[in-house]
């Protein structure tokens, strides 16, 4: 049975289990997830990754749980949710400037907010603002620097939509693939997930790679 949009929330819900949301709040939990996770510094903590891709393989009906997703319905709520957190983000950014990362007290926040400030300074504006979708943390605290930094919002909201659309579909297309070419796929989404945490940091990881090669070229004596 396709659940609906919305379906009614249970006595608990584990917000760190993309099941658990995706059982509680169907396709509507993945807007809502994927607009706190990006636009929200209080969502750096959400399942991003293992929610799109869970979303994908539960669109096709294979899943022990019973849930079935509509796929047009989680592509249309993962892009939705992660463009306009970005966005919204960005705003925030703008508005409150860099002394609302200042204040917090998450060490992970802070860490991720030095790892985009890295990314901006040594990217640019638009490679950061892409790669940055890939990391955890870093996606959701990229935005308001880059609006506390002043971005050019145009440059800005080009390169969010072109990485948003990356990440959030090709994840959900990811998990559906999967889920349709391997039964039982969701005995094994654990270190699935984990695989996928994995290989979205190889982009950044290459960056990184090739960003010191270059560095060091420059700095060879006689150069």
């Amino acid at each position: 049975m396709v659940a609906p949009l919305f379906t009614a929330s249970p006595l608990a819900v584990n917000v760190l289990d993309a099941q658990s949301l995706l059982s509680a709040f169907g396709v509507a939990g993945i807007a809502v997830v994927l607009f706190a996770e990006t636009g929200l510094l209080v969502g750096f903590f959400l399942p991003g990754d293992s929610l799109l891709f869970t979303a994908g393989l539960l669109c096709t009906g294979t899943s022990d749980s019973g849930l079935h997703l509509s796929l047009p319905l989680v592509l249309f709520a993962s892009a939705a949710g992660a463009l306009a957190g970005a966005q919204c983000g960005y705003l925030i950014g703008r508005k409150a400037g860099g002394p609302l990362l200042a204040r917090s007290r998450s060490g992970r926040l802070t860490q991720g907010a030095q790892r985009a400030d890295e990314l901006l300074e040594r990217y640019g504006h638009a490679k950061a603002i892409v790669l940055a979708r890939f990391v955890p943390v870093v996606r959701t605290v990229l935005n308001p620097m880059a609006g506390a930094l002043r971005v050019p919002a145009r440059t800005f909201t080009l390169w969010q939509v072109i990485g948003g659309l990356l990440w959030s579909q090709g994840l959900a297309l990811a998990g559906y693939a999967l889920g349709s070419s391997i039964p039982d796929v969701d005995r094994y989404l654990l270190p699935i997930i984990a695989v996928i945490v994995v290989v979205s940091l190889v982009p950044l990881a290459a960056e990184l790679r090739r960003s010191r090669k270059r560095t060091a070229r420059e700095t060879e004596p006689g150069r």
